[in-house]
């Protein structure tokens, strides 16, 4: 066709603005074209540091996006029954004034009767504050069934983690290692680093059950076993042990690896670290290695054990001293039993490391029989990750300062990464798979270091970070603090003094401890069955609990129409729902209040929140209002301002009980301060706005991010941007930009000691233990080392079902959102079943047949597919395609509600009944994630193959 006319020489629109992406969680910088008022096009800004112009299928689909048929309009009441999507429209002031209503005489009864959970990129900064200053604990966000397995295990242990607080060293790294990475949220800089990597030859190989995206270009494809992740990275560690290839001078510089542990089986003290009367942990060394000047490494010790059983008798012919264990001047043992000044026995944190993973259990021929890769695979995949870590090191020619003050002439590093997402995170198992993998890097000496895995600012955060959950209420009825946070100890448990859970997700609780955001797919179960209190509003944002956000779809969507028999009234009385399309959730709403697009308010993409920082440099963004919106609709966040005014909540009024944020979300960026200086956005900052990270509030900061393109960037000095947990020249600029409280070093928790805390709590020390019920579960996996454990289903179920069944994220969507945007679509508006041909032959099925798949709820039909590139015990689909009927303003014969589905419908949100006949949540016993795939289930062939048509038959709840 020919195209003689396409003027390529004239603009696109009449002017162009700056702005944020919201189509994943890049936040990807774009210029939106506008033209007559409309937008017309959408492109990457180039002078962006998160994207450097690239745009991706998502970002460019914006446009239709913002042009949605599915944008709700007004706000809407329901007038009929819930679930059935009847309303009238209302005013503002009506919805407003009843929100008012419903929410006051919670707050006056007991703030603890609002659960306000909110979904994806929900500018949880203010959330949760708002959250805080209502005074309810019930407050979570999506991370807590998305990814927080792996947020709370790498801030647990070294203070970032994988994802948003960190990032390989794309420029620097020779072998990178990618672990269940989704492909859908952080892809315009993954594709941009793996493009680099490509150009120079490095290895890239990605471990996964199936082989799209990021796999399909790697240089080798492991083939995994879902679940199955930290046994392998554990029987990596083995070989990495058994050869004696662990860079152990880093070990003792960086981490608590050398410091003595307590054995007294039973006692009080067993498993903590030994301390002196100051609190200084403590380590041994030979006294003729505790001389002044002496560079701090470890005794050459572990060479001659490490083929071997450990040995835990003392060599003999040594003197050695307890000293602090942070010394500079020391060269510490790392294996070994030694005697403390009063006489208990204690051993290195290594010692202990090394016992567990040079067990036969964690041999490659021991891994391969449970995760399907073959050991000579495991011991080849150890050997490379040795050879590029130790044979093939770096160095930057780069002067830095230690926190202890010492000059170093360069920087050397192990040009080895890793980064992993929710394929390993979505598993019961996966707080301690991540775990493993972080211990992983710091025996190849591999975190911010050249090459290696790499903070992004504000990160690292001490191990782990200080802020706790709220507990307590002020007189003025907010929290004591934010209700998420990290517990450090029992002490900081949310559980009432029977030691039972007091938020209505059981998170902070015994059963959850370490629930760091929460657990969102556990609130409508739970206030669903009184367990352990009721709600009176239900307050949700952007959260499709409806539909693709429930673990078991159908009978969450019962649940929330259940009425209680004796008194004819929901059991969760009230729900309020924020959204800017008519999700399947909307239906199962009392009062919707309608939400704008992302071209039409203020977000801010904040360092107090998810930033979008790179290992070189801090950044935030904003989004601004590239229009007007032509529906009766308004933020979300404006709203949420009103109704904390309207409430009369401390923070959100002043003196006189007028709103403080009358104009609203943009006011309250550039105004609120978390402490005197630090506000939401670091640039820009003082009177003047002259200043970085702190300063007064800049009446025209928002103009200025709008001039430089929606975006702060201020780059690491030089020497600052290596050993960050340790860099003196990194953690003075940190305090300066006001997201470090300290400059002392950051010591990495091989050991993690907190964990340690609880399992005396559960042998029956302490003050605060859990309930009788709660004690092995505990015991069990709050071990201060990682270790692998398999699904926590029972297994009958695993004998009768025998197939993984997960899904993936496909690129070119995310989460729900995408499924309903007109060029996205085109794409794909349906979904299958994927199966390794072997296992398809094995059962009869042929490449294209509709088939009935099954798990302990029941059973769907689907179209099954043929795909090799997937492990053979494993079948998948791609996630959040699949709609109800009547959502989304599709049309009623969509290929979204005939023949897309979910495989939420076969989940089962808890697991089967204990000992206690307790039933727990489907989830990580110390995080409360969701288990999403430890999914079993079975393929069974449907006599009418040939006859199409999805169909769900499960069970009642």
């Amino acid at each position: 066709m020919p195209h003689a006319h396409l003027d390529l020489d004239k603009p696109t629109g009449d002017s162009v603005k700056t702005t944020t992406c919201y189509m994943c969680a890049c936040r990807c910088g774009i210029r939106v074209h506008l033209k007559d008022g409309r937008v017309r096009y959408i492109d990457g800004n180039p002078n962006h540091p998160v994207n450097r112009g690239v745009i991706c299928a998502k970002g460019s689909a914006g446009i239709m996006q913002h042009y949605s048929p599915a944008r709700l309009s007004k706000p809407l009441l329901r007038v009929g029954e819930r679930g059935k999507g009847e309303f009238r429209e209302v005013e503002w002031d009506e919805a407003l004034a009843l929100a008012t209503e419903w929410l006051g005489d919670i707050r006056n009864r007991n703030p603890d009767e609002l659960a306000f959970f909110t979904g994806r990129d929900q500018s949880q900064a203010l959330t949760g504050w708002w959250a805080q200053q209502f005074g309810t604990i019930n407050y979570a966000a999506h991370g807590g069934f998305c990814s927080v397995n792996m947020a709370a295990a790498g801030m647990y242990t070294f203070g970032g983690s994988f994802w948003e607080f960190g990032e390989p060293d794309w420029p620097l790294t020779q072998y990178l290692m990618l672990w269940g990475v989704a492909e859908d949220h952080d892809s315009n800089p993954i594709k941009l680093g793996l493009g680099a990597l490509k150009k120079r030859g490095a290895k890239i190989v990605v471990v996964n059950p199936v082989r799209t995206g990021y796999g399909a270009i790697a240089d080798e494809w492991v083939a995994i076993n879902p679940g199955t992740d930290g046994l392998l990275a554990g029987a990596l560690i083995h070989e990495l042990l058994r050869t004696d290839r662990v860079d152990l001078d880093y070990l003792v510089r960086y981490t608590n690896a050398h410091h003595l542990v307590i054995r007294a089986p039973g006692a009080a003290d067993d498993g903590l670290v030994a301390r002196d009367g100051g609190g200084n942990p403590l380590c041994a060394v030979h006294a003729r290695d505790c001389r002044p000047g002496e560079g701090r490494g470890p005794a050459p010790f572990f060479s001659d054990v490490a083929s071997e059983k450990l040995d835990p008798g003392l060599r003999r012919d040594d003197a050695v001293e307890i000293v602090d264990a942070a010394r500079a001047d020391i060269s510490p043992l790392i294996v070994g039993e030694y005697t403390l000044a009063d006489g208990r026995k204690a051993v290195p944190a290594f010692h202990l490391f090394a016992e567990r993973y040079l067990a036969d259990e964690y041999t490659p021929e021991r891994a391969a029989e449970t995760c399907g890769v073959a050991a000579d695979t495991i011991r080849r995949l150890a050997r490379e990750l040795a050879e590029t870590a130790f044979d093939h090191a770096i160095t930057v020619p780069q002067r830095w300062t230690d926190t202890h003050g010492r000059e170093h002439a360069e920087m050397r590093g192990r040009p080895v990464s890793m980064h992993a997402m929710r394929g390993i995170a979505a598993h019961a198992n996966g707080f301690h798979t991540c775990r493993t993998l972080h211990l992983l890097q710091m025996l190849l000496g591999a975190i911010d270091t050249p090459g290696s895995f790499r903070y992004q600012p504000p990160y690292p955060k001490p191990a782990p970070p200080g802020n706790k959950p709220g507990k307590a209420r002020k007189p003025n009825g907010a929290l004591d603090a934010g209700p998420l946070g990290y517990v450090q100890s029992p002490d900081d448990l949310l559980v009432d003094a029977n030691g039972e859970p007091r938020r209505i997700d059981k998170a902070f609780s015994w059963e959850y401890p370490f629930a760091a955001h929460g657990m969102l797919q556990s609130v409508i179960r739970n206030a669903w069955a009184g367990d352990p209190g009721r709600i009176d509003t239900l307050f949700l944002f952007m959260a499709n609990m409806g539909w693709n956000s429930a673990m078991d779809t159908t009978a969450t969507r019962q649940m929330l129409v259940d009425r209680d028999a004796t008194t004819g009234e929901y059991k969760i009385p009230h729900i309020i729902y924020a959204d800017a399309y008519s999700s399947e959730t909307v239906a199962f709403a009392d009062l919707v209040l309608p939400d704008t697009t992302y071209l039409e308010r203020h977000d801010c993409i904040s360092l107090l929140d998810r930033p979008i920082s790179d290992a070189d440099a801090a950044a935030d963004a904003i989004r601004q209002p590239i229009m007007q919106p032509d529906r009766d609709v308004r933020p979300f966040q404006d709203v949420l301002l009103d109704l904390g005014a309207r409430l009369h909540l401390p923070g959100l009024v002043d003196d006189a009980g007028h709103a403080k944020y009358p104009r609203g979300y943009a006011q309250y960026i550039v105004e609120h301060e978390r402490t005197p200086g630090v506000g939401l956005l670091a640039g820009w900052r003082g009177a003047d706005g002259s200043g970085d990270g702190i300063g007064a509030p800049n009446p025209a900061q928002l103009a200025r991010y709008v001039e430089h393109g929606c975006f702060w960037h201020r780059e690491v000095p030089a020497a600052g941007r290596y050993f960050k947990m340790a860099n003196r020249d990194y953690l003075e600029w940190a305090k300066s930009l006001g997201f470090a409280g300290s400059t002392a070093p950051i010591t990495m928790q091989f050991y993690a000691e907190t964990l340690q805390r609880f399992r005396l709590a559960a042998q029956g020390h302490g003050a605060m233990q859990p309930p009788e019920r709660d004690r092995a579960r505990v015991e069990r996996f709050f071990d201060p080392l990682p270790f692998w454990y398999a699904s926590l289903a029972d297994d009958d179920a695993h004998d009768a079902y025998p197939l993984n069944a997960i899904t993936q994220r496909p690129m070119f969507m995310y989460h729900a959102w995408g499924a309903q945007n007109r060029w996205l679509r085109q794409i794909a508006s349906q979904n299958a079943l994927y199966i390794h041909p072997d296992t398809a032959r094995g059962a009869n099925i042929a490449d294209g047949d509709w088939i009935w798949l099954s798990s302990t709820r029941g059973r769907i039909r689907v179209q099954a597919r043929t795909h090799a590139a997937t492990a053979p015990g494993t079948v998948w689909t791609w996630n959040a395609i699949g709609k109800r009927k009547g959502a989304w303003k599709l049309a009623p014969d969509a290929p979204e509600f005939l023949d897309g589905f979910l495989l939420n419908h076969l989940i089962d949100e808890q697991l089967p009944r204990d000992a206690y006949g307790i039933e727990r949540a489907n989830a990580d016993p110390v995080t409360g994630q969701a288990a999403w795939f430890d999914l079993r289930v079975r393929i069974e062939r449907d006599e009418a193959s040939q006859e199409p048509g999805h169909r769900v038959e499960v069970a009642p709840a």
